[in-house]
C-alpha cells in the first residue's frame, strides 16, 4: 500500500504516473451552495501538490465552470507537472441539444472550452463523462482519437458507462490502431460494491486503470449522518441551494443499509485509532485493481484527514468485517459459476495470479 501522494501509480496500460489519490474539484467554486472559495480552493490545492500530489480530476459541468476557471488561475506556475483530468458530455447552453451528449460537435466545443477555462493547450487527460445511449461507438472513439493526434488530449477515458460498451469500445480501438482508454471512473465504496460484478473485472481485462468516485458514499462513510436525517427531501443533482445530505438521500447513498455499513467503519476506526474517513478511503485503495479514489474535500481539515488514509493498516480481521457489512449478491453468472466450478471441472485446482 501506498504511504505518500508521491508513491506514483501507472494509470491503465499507459505510462503515465499518478498520485494514489487524485483530488477531486467538484468543490471548487460555491455556486451550487456548499464548496470552496477561491482562497479555501486554492490552499487545497497547494497542500495537495505540495505533498507531492500529481492527479487532479475535474469536469466541464463542476459548480457551472467554476471549477475549471479556479484551476486555471492555480496551475500556471506547475501545469507541466501536474496530470489534468476534465470530462465532456453534459449540457453547457441550456435549450441547445448540440451542447451536450457524446458526439462529436458536443465532445469538441467542450475541449475547448476546457482549454480556454483551465488556460492551457492541452489536457493529459479527457474523459467521456456519462454515457448517452445515442452517440456510436465509432464516433465517440475517432473523435477522441482526433484530439489526441491533433495533440489537444494526451490520453483518453470514460466514466459512467455500461462494462459491455466499454470493452466493445476498447476492443474497436485496438482493431482500428486508435487511442485506446487507459482508465474508468466509477462510484466505487463500501456502499456502492456492485461494480464488482462486471465493471471492475472488465478495466482489469482491458487494462484500465479504476478511479474511484465518492468513496465517502457523499459523506456518509464520514459517520455524520444518523438516522434523523432519512427525512430530509432528496434533490436528484447539485444546484444553487441544494444540500450535501439531499444528493446522499437522491443519490442512494444515505440509506439504514448505508447507516449500518457506516456504523461498522467507525467500529473499526475506532480500533485503530483513525478516522471513520480514513478507513473507508483506505479500503478502496488495498483493491490492487483501483488506481486511486478521488478526494473531495471543501476544508484544509478535511483534506488532510483524506489523505491520512494512506498511513491506514488493515489487518485480516478489519478487512473481513468490512467485506461482511458490505457484501453483495453478484448475481448470475457469477454465483452459478462460483457455485459450480467444482462439478464443473472435476475438483481440478489451479492457481491463478
Amino acid at each position: 500500500m501506498s504511504h505518500t501522494l508521491d508513491t506514483y501509480r501507472l494509470l491503465g496500460r499507459s505510462g503515465l504516473r499518478v498520485s494514489p489519490l487524485a483530488l477531486g474539484t467538484m468543490t471548487f467554486g460555491a455556486d451550487w451552495g456548499w464548496g470552496a472559495d477561491t482562497d479555501e480552493a486554492r490552499k487545497l490545492f497547494e497542500s495537495y501538490v505540495e505533498r507531492g500530489g500529481n492527479f487532479i480530476d475535474t469536469a466541464s459541468m463542476y459548480t457551472n465552470g467554476s471549477s475549471e476557471r479556479l484551476l486555471g488561475e492555480f496551475i500556471r506556475e506547475n501545469r507541466e507537472s501536474l496530470v489534468l483530468a476534465t470530462k465532456y458530455t453534459s449540457l453547457r447552453r441550456p435549450g441547445d441539444p448540440n451542447s451536450g451528449g457524446n458526439h462529436r460537435k458536443s465532445m469538441f466545443a467542450s475541449v475547448e472550452s476546457s482549454l480556454r477555462q483551465l488556460n492551457t493547450d492541452y489536457l493529459d487527460l479527457l474523459y467521456l463523462h456519462v454515457w448517452d445511449f445515442l452517440t456510436p461507438v465509432e464516433e465517440i472513439l475517432r473523435g477522441l482519437d482526433d484530439l489526441v493526434r491533433q495533440g489537444k488530449v494526451l490520453y483518453v477515458a470514460i466514466s459512467d458507462a455500461p462494462a459491455w460498451q466499454v470493452s466493445r469500445m476498447q476492443t474497436i480501438a485496438d482493431l482500428r490502431g486508435w487511442s485506446p482508454l487507459v482508465a474508468l471512473q466509477i462510484e466505487y465504496s463500501l456502499i456502492e460494491r456492485t461494480v464488482e460484478r462486471d465493471l471492475v473485472p472488465m478495466a482489469r481485462e482491458m487494462g484500465l486503470g479504476v478511479i474511484a468516485w465518492s468513496p465517502l458514499a457523499g459523506g456518509v462513510l464520514t459517520g455524520k449522518y444518523g438516522r434523523a436525517d432519512l427525512a430530509e427531501q432528496p434533490v436528484a443533482a447539485p444546484r444553487e441551494g441544494s444540500t450535501r445530505k439531499s444528493l446522499a438521500l437522491a443519490q442512494g447513498h444515505l440509506t439504514e443499509r448505508g447507516l449500518a455499513i457506516a456504523d461498522v467503519v467507525k467500529e473499526i476506526a475506532a480500533q485503530l485509532g483513525k478516522t471513520p474517513s480514513q478507513v473507508a478511503l483506505a479500503w478502496t485503495l488495498q483493491n490492487p485493481d483501483v488506481t486511486a479514489p478521488i478526494v473531495g474535500a471543501r476544508t484544509s481539515a478535511q483534506l488532510e484527514d483524506n489523505l491520512g488514509a494512506l498511513d491506514v493498516a488493515f489487518d485480516a480481521a478489519h478487512l473481513a468485517r468490512l467485506d461482511e457489512a458490505s457484501a453483495i449478491d453478484l448475481g448470475f453468472p457469477h454465483e452459478f459459476l462460483a457455485r459450480n466450478r467444482s462439478a464443473m471441472f472435476g475438483g481440478l485446482k489451479v492457481e491463478t495470479r
